[in-house]
C-alpha cells in the first residue's frame, strides 16, 4: 500500500467540516408522525423499553411476533366475566377481550390474525421465555414482577374489594377493624391476597386458592367468611355467581401510584415499545374509557373500608 499523501491545511479544514456536517445529519431526530397523538401527561408506565419507537419499527402487521404474521395473546382459563364473556376470549366481548383486540388493531393485526393461548395466571409473569406476544389477565404491575417480565403502561386502574355472603359475620362490616377476625380467601400470587396480608392483616391465616373459581366455591360453601377480588369481579360474583352475597366494600387508595393492570410481555421483548405506544394511544383517545363504560359500568361504587 502506498504511503498516505498528507492533506494541505486548507484541504484538512474542508474534510473536518464535511465530517462534522455528516455527524450532525446522523444525529438528527427522525420524523415520527405519532408524536402529536401522545398524551401530555401519559399514564404511569412500568414498561421496560417503553421509549418512543419509530413508525418503521412498529410497521402495522409486520412485527417480530411469536408466530410470523399472527399476534398471539395469552390469558388464563376459565376467562371470567366481566373481563371476558362466555369463557371465550376470541369473541371480543368483555373488557379485556375488547382491549386485546383494540391493541391488536393498533399494531396492524385484524381479528383473523389474532391467536389466543391459554396461560395460567402465575405463569404469565414467572421467569422464562413466553409462548405469547402479550398476556392480559388482570395482572397488576409491580416491582417484583417487573424483574421477570416487561409491562405495558396500565390499561385499567383497579381497587380490591371484599365479597361476603349476606348474613355472614362480616356482612355488616364498615371498616378494616371489622374484618380482623374474619377468615378471608384469595387467589395465590394476586394483589388481592396482598391486600389481605398487607392491608387487612386479619388474625386468621388467609385461605389461598390456585384459581379464582375455587375461591368463589369456598365462599359458596361457607369455608371462608369472605373473599377479596378486584372490584369489577366482585360485582360480577354477587350478580351472577353467588347471588346471596354482596360487596362489603373496597380498599382505599394508598395515595401513591394507583394499582394498574398491564399487558405482560417477555422480558426485553422487541414488542414492548410498540405495544406500550398502542396502549398509551388507546388511553389518550378515550378508547379505554369507552370500553370501561361499556363492559365495567356496573362496578361504579362501593363503600371504602378504612
Amino acid at each position: 500500500m502506498p504511503p498516505a499523501i498528507p492533506l494541505s491545511p486548507s484541504r484538512a479544514a474542508l474534510a473536518a467540516a464535511a465530517l462534522f456536517a455528516l455527524a450532525l445529519t446522523g444525529c438528527a431526530p427522525q420524523d415520527d408522525d405519532t408524536q402529536s397523538s401522545a398524551p401530555s401527561s401519559p399514564p404511569s408506565s412500568s414498561a421496560a423499553g417503553s421509549g418512543s419507537p419509530s413508525a418503521a419499527a412498529c410497521a402495522p402487521g409486520a412485527l417480530a411476533t411469536h408466530s410470523p404474521g399472527k399476534l398471539t395473546i395469552g390469558t388464563d382459563k376459565p376467562a371470567y366475566d366481566p373481563w371476558f364473556s362466555d369463557d371465550d376470549p376470541s369473541n371480543g366481548k368483555g373488557y379485556e377481550s375488547a382491549v386485546a383486540y383494540a391493541v391488536a388493531e393498533r399494531l396492524g393485526y385484524p381479528p383473523d390474525r389474532v391467536v389466543w393461548q391459554t396461560v395460567p395466571f402465575n405463569s404469565a409473569f414467572s421467569p422464562g421465555v413466553k409462548d405469547f406476544d402479550f398476556d392480559l389477565d388482570q395482572v397488576s404491575i409491580n416491582a417484583d414482577r417487573k424483574k421477570a417480565v416487561d409491562f405495558s403502561p396500565g390499561y385499567y386502574d383497579v381497587r380490591q374489594a371484599v365479597v361476603a355472603r349476606k348474613g355472614s359475620k362480616i356482612a355488616d362490616a364498615h371498616s378494616l377493624a371489622d374484618l380482623k377476625d374474619a377468615k378471608l380467601g384469595a387467589q395465590v400470587g394476586t394483589t388481592s391476597l396482598d391486600a389481605i396480608t398487607g392491608t387487612v392483616r386479619p388474625s386468621k391465616q388467609p385461605a389461598v386458592y390456585q384459581r379464582n373459581d375455587l375461591a368463589v366455591a369456598a365462599l359458596k360453601n361457607g369455608q371462608v367468611d369472605g373473599i377479596v377480588v378486584d372490584l369489577p369481579t366482585a360485582f360480577y360474583i354477587t350478580g351472577a355467581e353467588v347471588t346471596d352475597a354482596k360487596v362489603i366494600g373496597q380498599f382505599d387508595d394508598t395515595g401513591g401510584a394507583p394499582e394498574q393492570f398491564g399487558l405482560v410481555l417477555d422480558k426485553g421483548s422487541e414488542l414492548t415499545s410498540c405495544v406500550s405506544r398502542a396502549v398509551t394511544g388507546l388511553r389518550a383517545d378515550g378508547t379505554l374509557a369507552a370500553l370501561d363504560k361499556r363492559w365495567l359500568s356496573d362496578a361504579v361504587d362501593a363503600p371504602v373500608l378504612k
